[in-house]
C-alpha cells in the first residue's frame, strides 16, 4: 500500500527544494541588472546619453557617456564598446581607455556599455557565464557582466516575425529588431533598441564626432574577423592604419562597408553624419558554433579543443594554435585605436586627437587587462 502521508512529505520536500533553487537562481540572475562599476581617469566627466536624446530618459537603454576635453583644439573621437555585451573584449577595451587615458589634444568620448539593457541578461540556451573576473596587481578582483547580443526581452518584446529596417526597408529576421547593430540610424519614437540607436546618432551629430569606433568580436570561423570595416568616409584612414599595423606584425583584414547591408554603424553613421566610422572585430571562440563548454575560462582564454582541431583542418579565419586570450583580443583593439589616433591628423591636421596612458599592443600582451584596471575603493 502506498502511504499518502509519505507522498505528501516527499512532495513538500521537493517543493521546498524547488523554491529554494528558484530563489537562489533568481537572485543570482537579478544581480546582472546592477551596472558594472568603472573608475574614470582624471579629466573625464560623466553624462547620460539621454542628454542628447531625451526620448530614452529613464529607460533601461539610457547609458553613461564619459567625455574628456583636453581644452586644446583638435578633433573629437568616440570609442564605443558593449554594442553586443557577449563580446567582452570590446567592452574591456572601452573600459581600459576610460580608466587610463589622458587626452592632450582634442576630445575623447567613451561609451563602455552601449546597449545597457543587453548587459542585464544572458542569451537563452547559450549557457554563457554571467560575469568575467580580472585580477589586479594589488591582488584585488574586478568583475564585469557577460550579457547578451540582444536587448533584454523584459524591456522590448515581442519580436515580429520579420523586422523591417525603417530607413531602408530591408527585411531581416524578427529577432534582429533587438540587435543594436541592426537598428542604426534609429527611429525617434520607435521600439527601445531603435530609440537607443537614434540617441547615438544624435550624439554624433550634435558633438560633430570626427572618428567613431564601434568595437566587436566575432567567431573564428566567421570571415570578417580580426578585421577593420570602414565606410567610404573612413577608408583612406583605415587603409593607412592597416598598412602600418601589418608592418608591425599586427595583421588586420580591411573590409569595405557593404552598401546593401543596412542598420550597422559602419554604414549608417557614415551615410547620416560627417563622422569617419570604424567597426573592428577580434576573434573570440566563446561566440562560435564550434565551441565546447561556454564558461568564464573560455571567455578569458579562448582555449578550446574543438577550435584547435578546426584550425588543424584549415577551417578558421584567424591564426589559432591553442587559445585566443582576452589580453590578445584587447591588445588588438587598443593597439589599432592608438594607431588610428596617431594617423588621424595626416588625413586632416585640424582634427588630430592625442592620447597617452593607454597601453599599446605589446604592453597589453605582456601585462594583461587586469594591470590597467583601477582598484575599487573599499
Amino acid at each position: 500500500m502506498i502511504s499518502i502521508k509519505g507522498n505528501r512529505t516527499t512532495a513538500a520536500f521537493l517543493l521546498a527544494c524547488a523554491l529554494l533553487l528558484a530563489a537562489f537562481t533568481g537572485r543570482n540572475f537579478l544581480e546582472m541588472r546592477k551596472p558594472d562599476i568603472v573608475v574614470p581617469a582624471p579629466g573625464f566627466d560623466g553624462h547620460m546619453l539621454s542628454e542628447w536624446f531625451p526620448n530614452i530618459v529613464g529607460t533601461p537603454v539610457d547609458t553613461p557617456v564619459f567625455i574628456q576635453d583636453s581644452g586644446v583644439p583638435g578633433g573629437s573621437v568616440l570609442i564605443m564598446g558593449g554594442t553586443h555585451p557577449n563580446e567582452p573584449a570590446a567592452t574591456m577595451t572601452a573600459v581600459v581607455f576610460l580608466e587610463r587615458a589622458t587626452v592632450n589634444r582634442g576630445k575623447l568620448f567613451v561609451i563602455p556599455f552601449a546597449n545597457m539593457s543587453a548587459f542585464g541578461h544572458n542569451s537563452p540556451q547559450e549557457a554563457s557565464p554571467q560575469r568575467i573576473h580580472f585580477t589586479l596587481p594589488d591582488g584585488s578582483v574586478r568583475s564585469f557582466r557577460y550579457g547578451s547580443r540582444a536587448t533584454n526581452p523584459v524591456h522590448q518584446w515581442p519580436n515580429p516575425d520579420i523586422y523591417i529596417h525603417e530607413a531602408s526597408g530591408q527585411q531581416l529576421s524578427g529577432s534582429e529588431m533587438a540587435n543594436l547593430n541592426r537598428a542604426h540610424p534609429g527611429v525617434e519614437d520607435g521600439p527601445l533598441t531603435q530609440r537607443l540607436a537614434r540617441g547615438l546618432l544624435e550624439l554624433l551629430l550634435k558633438e560633430e564626432i570626427d572618428l567613431a569606433f564601434d568595437l566587436h568580436e566575432a567567431s573564428p570561423e566567421y570571415p570578417v574577423v580580426n578585421a577593420i570595416v570602414a565606410h567610404e568616409n573612413s577608408m583612406m584612414l583605415a587603409a593607412m592604419v592597416t598598412m602600418d599595423l601589418e608592418f608591425e606584425g599586427i595583421m588586420m583584414r580591411l573590409e569595405p562597408s557593404p552598401r546593401n547591408l543596412r542598420g550597422l554603424t559602419h554604414r549608417e553613421w557614415g551615410d547620416s553624419t560627417g563622422t569617419m566610422p570604424i567597426l573592428m572585430e577580434t576573434g573570440n571562440p566563446s561566440q562560435g558554433r564550434l565551441r565546447g563548454k561556454t564558461d568564464e575560462r573560455l571567455a578569458l582564454t579562448g582555449e578550446d579543443k574543438f577550435y584547435a582541431k578546426a584550425s588543424e583542418l584549415g577551417n578558421l579565419f584567424i591564426p589559432y594554435e591553442k587559445d585566443q586570450p582576452m589580453d590578445l583580443r584587447v591588445a588588438r583593439h587598443t593597439g589599432s585605436i592608438l594607431k588610428f589616433l596617431a594617423t588621424l591628423d595626416l588625413v586632416d591636421p585640424e582634427i588630430g586627437v592625442e592620447v597617452e596612458g593607454v597601453p599599446g599592443y605589446q604592453e597589453m600582451l605582456e601585462m594583461g587587462v587586469g594591470a590597467f584596471l583601477t582598484p575599487l575603493e573599499l
